[in-house]
């Protein structure tokens, strides 16, 4: 699949350790800035992934499947930015 979004990283665990696959990605979320997101790839669906995001981010991430199998998955993860922080349209924001 192509995708034309644009990701801080892309994170393929089909050749990582499944021990060391949720702290590295916790890991490239915890660094990720407000309306950044990252990809996942993976080779099932990362359902048990989405439950400890759940419990360990409180809910504010934002997760999308990009592709559903049935041989690859794409998941983007994000982090939304804050109600009230969003710049300003149309303008520099500077006072004239």
């Amino acid at each position: 699949m192509s995708t034309t979004q644009n990701f801080k990283a892309t994170i393929d665990v089909r050749h990582i350790i499944p021990r060391e696959r949720h702290p590295l990605i916790f890991s490239t979320f915890d660094h990720l800035g407000a309306g950044e997101a990252l990809l996942l790839v993976n080779d099932h669906d990362p359902k048990p992934l989405f439950y400890q995001f759940q419990a360990e981010s409180k809910g504010e991430f934002t997760w999308d499947y990009l592709e559903a199998g049935p041989n690859v998955w794409q998941v983007r993860i994000g982090k939304p930015v804050p109600e009230g922080a969003a710049a300003p349209v149309g303008g520099c924001g500077c006072n004239h």
